[in-house]
């Protein structure tokens, strides 16, 4: 779950836990939630309990079966820093990542502050020792930024002790204005807007004033859609807005992601 992912900026998805709750406004027309809740009561389905959190044990190992090197987004259909996620789990599926270490391992997280704790906690930047160890080179972690007042998720965000950080700025809400000092230690940002019938529209002004500041501190810049509303603020659909910007795909990625693929 699942072997091939749509999503533009990864191969497959792993899910050892789903089910989440909203914590901003970027979550408001959670594609996952909406999802999930179409099966709420269905007996046997994955998502029997709809959108409600759920650990998967028996999906832990999943990675280690897929032989052929690939980029993994972890828990697309939840938060693994969710507050009802015990540590240990979440240790489990660090240890899968790392010992999976042909992949790509990818997390966004909403929840900066627990995701630092539970870091810090377990990882060093220095010397091992007291118990702790490095972070494993192959796992990138990130946050999601959809507006201005959530930007502070990026300072927590470079204070965890690993250099593979990066930031989803999807769904863009509102103009974000970051100083270069903002993104230093950032190595990947990506930008999208929102789609589904309910979406918001996301401005050109926005989209720029992000590349503008990927340019200026040297961070690779991925533009992953328009949305539901294309550059002209015109509802037409995510396939028919497409992935256009300033008349070209722009796919910059760290070099690790060029060599991974499924």
């Amino acid at each position: 779950m699942a072997e091939i992912s749509a999503i533009e900026w990864t191969d497959s998805t792993w899910n050892p836990v789903t089910g989440c709750d909203k914590v901003s406004p970027g979550c408001k027309h959670c594609y996952a939630l909406t999802f999930a809740e179409r099966w709420r009561g269905t007996s046997g389905h994955p998502f029997e309990q709809g959108f409600d959190l759920r650990l998967w044990p028996d999906r832990l190992r999943m990675p280690l079966e897929w032989k052929k090197p690939r980029r993994i987004f972890v828990n697309s259909m939840s938060d693994l820093f969710h507050q009802d996620i015990p540590d240990e789990f979440i240790e489990k599926v660090f240890q899968t990542m790392s010992y999976a270490d042909h992949h790509v391992f990818q997390i966004l997280t909403k929840r900066p502050e627990r995701l630092l704790d539970w870091a810090l906690d377990r990882y060093t930047n220095g010397r091992t020792g007291d118990g702790k160890q490095r972070w494993p080179k192959n796992v990138w972690i990130g946050v999601s930024v959809e507006m201005q007042l959530y930007a502070s998720r990026i300072d927590l965000l470079r204070k965890v002790p690993t250099p593979n950080r990066f930031i989803s700025f999807e769904p863009l809400l509102g103009k974000i204005k970051l100083p270069k000092s903002k993104l230093r230690g950032i190595r990947w940002a990506i930008v999208g807007g929102e789609s589904g019938w309910k979406a918001r529209p996301m401005l050109p002004a926005w989209v720029q004033l992000l590349k503008d500041s990927c340019d200026d501190a040297g961070v690779a810049f991925f533009f992953k859609q328009w949305g539901t509303f294309n550059a002209d603020g015109e509802r037409v659909g995510k396939k028919k807005s497409g992935r256009l910007y300033n008349g070209r795909e722009w796919n910059e990625a760290p070099g690790v992601f060029q060599t991974v693929s499924a």
